[in-house]
């Protein structure tokens, strides 16, 4: 690691990448795309993942909860390994900067990659009842642990290794693998569904993904061990200059506590909701209120990704040049503009007939205002009991737009759609033939103009190339944008959060916040946006919050964030 370190100080503009250093980013990377791909397997898997684990029967055999519901448990319990991302990041950034970089992401994958394993091996609800989903958040939190202290020491690692005026380059290897990792796992999952069938997949090929990731632990393990500790941890040591209280000194000692706050607030915020919107939400978005069959939307997402990943190189690299403020601060603004345009022109290219019905179908919910509460229900857990409320369930589930009016009090609920009145009562009443599962209420929208499921017009993929079509791609065109203003916004985020802290406490104060930001502001931001459209009625309404935070923090970051680009890390 000699060479590594003499390398460091020579001119970064003069001298080319070396061995030593391509082998520390190679190493750091790996690791880290196959951290998230286990990550993100779950999160993909969302809706299987519920039916087996979620599916919980009472003693007379009966669904104790909805799919919908069942849907949103498992949404919650991918949150669950966001919600406890700071707290490993806590944990794990001081065992770094007390002990060292190297050891501590070497235990952070092992822990990963054994609580994935084990998902893979875990009965579902229908053999061992409650204890399935009980064991399967406690795996989904040790994940999230470890992922709090995976991210912070594979950045700090290769940022430590790396020439002031190159860091951005450097790390921005390390900012692929969270899109790597979310395409390897979309990969391994339309493979296997390819493979196997949709039955055998809904049934027992889920697992599949999650065993085999077993192999990429062993190779990761195993080329991490060959790697030595970094440089400036290693010169800190021998000067006896380390922290003995890394979290005192992050969080209660000024002014290291005051770019804590600042990092999330005017970085990382905006950053993680741009980034779980371009990605994850589109996804949601696609698939939950577009109607996409999850196999498309995959395909879809996994195209925008395949398109768009050297960008975070590009913008890495761009950084060095011209500063991190700009890149990182212009794409939140970029996003939080232009998102509302986009979001319209991918619903009208994916499911043109849903957008139409949506600019075009009046419709009401007429309603004593004392029955219509509130429809915000981010944990999924309300039943609603009201005619009002259940109608606009009904409603937002099936992504209509609807506008609420205040009725005769005392006078039952009642839905206009197109000028055509229905008890709101009624709505869920069959009609016809039970297996053909209508109801009065999807006859009524679907004569209105909404589409049925399976509309022709929906796009549709049936191979993995079959994206040589206006309509497909119009929307990997789209989808690509959206990964545009990801790749700007985290390609550079780790040297900017690098730069802010001195060595002693860097792995803990960089690690807090940016998993606050993506652990909580963008982690949440899916089932919270969902949320807001259910409560609304309008298919865009989630989008203010991610608009909101974005915009916030290019505000505050241009305000209060300094600029970090030409410092040299290995003296602070």
């Amino acid at each position: 690691m000699a060479s590594v370190e003499t390398g460091a100080l020579a001119d970064p503009q003069t001298r080319s990448i070396t061995g030593a250093e391509r082998k520390v980013i190679f190493a750091s990377s790996l690791g880290t795309v196959f951290e998230w791909y286990d990550f993100y397997l779950y999160g993909s898997l969302a809706t299987i993942i519920a039916a087996q684990f979620f599916s919980l029967k009472d003693p007379a055999g009966d669904f104790i909860y909805n799919e919908s519901t069942r849907n949103i448990f498992a949404l919650l319990a991918f949150a669950a390994g966001f919600i406890v991302r700071p707290f490993g990041a806590i944990i794990f950034g001081r065992i770094g900067d007390l002990v060292g970089r190297k050891n501590t992401f070497l235990v952070t994958i092992l822990i990963m990659g054994l609580s994935t394993f084990v998902v893979g091996l875990l009965p579902n609800a229908a053999s061992i009842g409650i204890a399935a989903p009980i064991i399967l958040i406690a795996l989904r939190l040790l994940q999230g642990l470890a992922l709090g202290g995976e991210y912070g020491g594979a950045a700090t690692y290769v940022a430590e290794h790396a020439p002031t005026g190159r860091r951005g380059l450097y790390t921005s290897w390390i900012q692929t693998t969270a899109t790597l990792g979310l395409f390897l796992s979309l990969v391994v999952i339309l493979g296997v569904r390819t493979i196997v069938g949709e039955d055998a997949f809904k049934e027992w090929g889920w697992r599949i993904p999650f065993l085999v990731s077993i192999l990429l632990l062993g190779v990761s393990v195993w080329i991490r061990l060959s790697l030595s500790e970094s440089p400036a941890f290693k010169k800190m040591k021998e000067e006896g200059k380390g922290s003995k209280a890394p979290l005192t000194e992050s969080f209660f000692h000024y002014p290291n506590n005051k770019y804590v706050l600042l990092a999330l607030l005017g970085l990382v915020a905006g950053q993680g909701v741009v980034w779980y919107t371009g990605q994850f939400y589109a996804l949601f978005f696609l698939q939950s209120i577009l109607k996409v069959d999850g196999y498309t939307a995959n395909l879809l997402i996994a195209w925008s990704l395949l398109l768009g990943t050297l960008f975070f190189v590009f913008f890495g690299w761009l950084s060095d040049k011209i500063g991190r403020k700009p890149v990182i601060l212009a794409g939140c603004l970029i996003a939080a503009l232009t998102y509302f345009p986009l979001f319209k022109l991918l619903a009208e290219t994916a499911n043109p007939a849903l957008a139409h019905a949506i600019e075009t179908v009046q419709v009401k919910v007429v309603a004593d205002p004392a029955e219509c509460g509130s429809l915000f229900n981010p944990v999924g857990t309300r039943k609603y009991t009201t005619a009002c409320d259940k109608a606009r369930d009904w409603l937002a589930k099936a992504s209509v737009k609807y506008t609420t009016e205040a009725g005769p009090a005392g006078q039952p609920a009642k839905v206009v759609i197109a000028g055509k009145e229905i008890a709101a009562a009624d709505l869920e009443k069959a009609v016809g033939d039970p297996k053909d599962k209508i109801t009065v209420g999807s006859q009524a929208i679907t004569e209105a103009g909404y589409p049925k499921a399976g509309d022709a017009s929906i796009v549709k993929l049936s191979s993995p190339i079959d994206i040589f079509n206006p309509q497909a791609g119009t929307v990997i065109g789209i989808l690509f944008i959206l990964v545009l203003y990801v790749t700007m916004v985290y390609g550079p985020i780790a040297a900017a959060l690098v730069e802010l802290f001195p060595t002693k406490i860097r792995y803990t104060s960089m690690s807090l916040p940016y998993h606050i930001g993506n652990g909580w502001f963008g982690g949440l931001l899916p089932a919270t946006a969902f949320a807001m459209v259910a409560a609304t009625g309008d298919i865009y309404y989630g989008l203010w919050y991610p608009i909101v935070v974005a915009a916030a923090t290019a505000v505050i970051g241009f305000l209060f964030i300094p600029e970090t680009k030409d410092r040299d890390i290995h003296t602070i």
